[in-house]
């Protein structure tokens, strides 16, 4: 699979991707608090207590009296900020950080972050629908960024990503990039279990359904935000000229 580095696709409408980056922030530091400031047994108490368990939320089993931290529902949100590793984190993060920043220029700030959450809660409930007996939780924000990439396909299908396959790199437009995932995503999905490896593929696969969807809802009106606010760019570029 690939590894994406950076786009060439500058902001045209923000002027700074700060829902993006505290969103990479908070990941970052939950991870780095539960790896470092917590014992084994804590932490792996706080995937179940944080993470979705379909079993629980089906009511097919329950978690132990002091590990019902937050109601069962609420886990369709917490579990996007928690991380099972190092190469879980780091993955997850190059892609919210390469594509992100543009769905968010897009979206505006505020409408961005409700279409993140929107995305990761509709790619766990995937994982439900699907997983419904599973007792393993669900954790990782990939659910939540699968659908920016459904967004950014739709709006940038055309900007350049460079990235690394292997050790090799390599540039290919977005369409070609992403279409790429989720192919990937969808082999694995058919050939192996619903968390065949350790990795929800249909979660990811949900994520970037809703993706698409709301993002081809909104495609004009956000296309337009975007035109719009190159134009204002460009005056405000000759006028300091």
């Amino acid at each position: 699979m690939f590894f994406p580095l950076y786009d060439k696709n500058p902001l045209k409408v923000i002027r700074f991707q700060m829902v993006t980056v505290t969103l990479l922030v908070l990941n970052v530091g939950i991870f780095l608090w539960m790896q470092f400031l917590m014992e084994p047994p804590v932490r792996h108490g706080l995937y179940l207590s944080f993470g979705l368990v379909p079993a629980v939320m089906t009511g097919k089993a329950a978690l132990a009296e002091k590990l019902h931290l937050i109601p069962a529902l609420a886990s369709v949100v917490t579990y996007m900020f928690l991380h099972g590793g190092w190469m879980h984190l780091i993955g997850n993060m190059a892609f919210l950080w390469v594509f992100a920043d543009n769905v968010e220029d897009s979206f505006g700030h505020v409408g961005f972050l409700l279409f993140y959450i929107a995305c990761g809660i509709v790619a766990g409930l995937f994982f439900l629908l699907f997983s419904p007996s599973a007792r393993v939780p669900l954790v990782g924000a990939s659910g939540a960024i699968s659908g920016v990439l459904a967004s950014y396909l739709v709006l940038f299908p055309r900007s350049r990503v460079f990235s690394v396959l292997g050790v090799v790199p390599i540039s290919l437009p977005a369409l070609w990039l992403l279409l790429a995932w989720l192919a990937f995503n969808f082999f694995f999905f058919v050939t192996e279990s619903v968390t065949g490896g350790g990795v929800a593929w249909v979660a990811h696969l949900g994520g970037f359904a809703a993706g698409l969807v709301f993002t081809l809802l909104l495609r004009n009106r956000l296309r337009l935000r975007l035109a719009r606010g190159a134009a204002l760019r460009r005056q405000q570029q000759r006028r300091e000229v």
